[in-house]
């Protein structure tokens, strides 16, 4: 059977590409921090040596509208093209082309459809910063084959927070049940409170601190239940306009399950916290 080696449950902030590229002089006074952290985090990754990389996060309006939004669904094609014009644009991105993994990509749609999740797919996905971005920042050779699994966040009806545990949940069993002898990673990305084009967007930390320090606290401690009692769709909409990008989260502390994270770290960046968390289900490097 597959091999379980690292789930990963991070945040994917569109401008860590460019503003590590600047040199000192040019950086943000957060820049040289931002950098180290996320270089500690991508360490996390490495140990784990995978095969594959089952990764989770959200189409931002780019292939998906509102002509055709399905709740969740996974990429199945040889390659996927990553980034689109207004990525390059705005944040700098490069262009990037992603390998698939067919075969895994057809087990999770088979074998998830006999688990109550009819879960959409695409052969001609292309994908943005919600899948790119943890790419550059913890696998940025870009040498495994991944497999997308995009989630709804933004176009509601949205399914709810439990629905999200229930996905990681499942998720867990069928990469413990694939019959493969690959080593397989899931890393999801998410928000924390956050504000997008409104008049909380850029103020000097995420729109609601205290939320962003119990999210930490949940998502470190493996405390799926103590999130589901306070977290809702509609609790989501206070702490800003983009915040239930959460449930991305949630997603990963149901493969995760009740389990301290073995490695927590954040960072308090303006207009977000960005958030870092690793579980090793089988132990460091197993």
């Amino acid at each position: 059977m597959a091999k379980l080696v690292a789930i990963l449950a991070t945040t994917h902030h569109p401008f860590f590409y460019k503003t590590s590229q600047l040199p000192p002089d040019e950086a943000a006074p957060f820049a040289a921090e931002w950098v180290r952290k996320v270089e500690a985090y991508r360490a996390t990754l490495t140990a784990a040596r995978p095969d594959v990389l089952v990764m989770v996060g959200s189409d931002h309006f780019h292939q998906l509208w509102l002509d055709n939004m399905p709740p969740f669904l996974v990429g199945k094609a040889p390659h996927y093209d990553g980034n689109y014009y207004n990525e390059e644009r705005e944040f700098g991105l490069p262009r990037l082309v992603l390998k698939g993994h067919e075969e895994l990509s057809g087990y999770i749609l088979r074998e998830a459809l006999d688990r109550e999740f009819d879960l959409a797919f695409s052969n001609e996905l292309r994908v943005d910063h919600s899948i790119t971005c943890p790419i550059i920042t913890v696998r940025p050779q870009n040498d495994l084959p991944i497999v997308p699994i995009y989630t709804n966040i933004f176009a509601p009806p949205l399914p709810r927070p439990e629905r999200f545990v229930k996905l990681g949940r499942t998720l867990r069993e069928l990469v413990d049940a694939w019959p493969s002898d690959l080593r397989v990673a899931v890393v999801g990305t998410g928000h924390l409170s956050l504000e997008l084009g409104g008049p909380r967007q850029f103020g000097p930390h995420g729109p609601d601190p205290e939320l962003d320090a119990k999210a930490v606290e949940w998502i470190a401690n493996g405390d799926i239940d103590g999130c589901l009692s306070e977290v809702t769709l509609d609790s989501l909409h206070a702490p800003g306009n983009a915040t239930h990008g959460f449930m991305d989260f949630m997603l990963m502390m149901g493969l995760a399950g009740y389990h301290k994270a073995d490695y927590a770290d954040n960072l308090d960046l303006f207009h977000t916290m960005e958030a870092y968390f690793t579980w090793y289900p089988n132990g460091v490097g197993e």
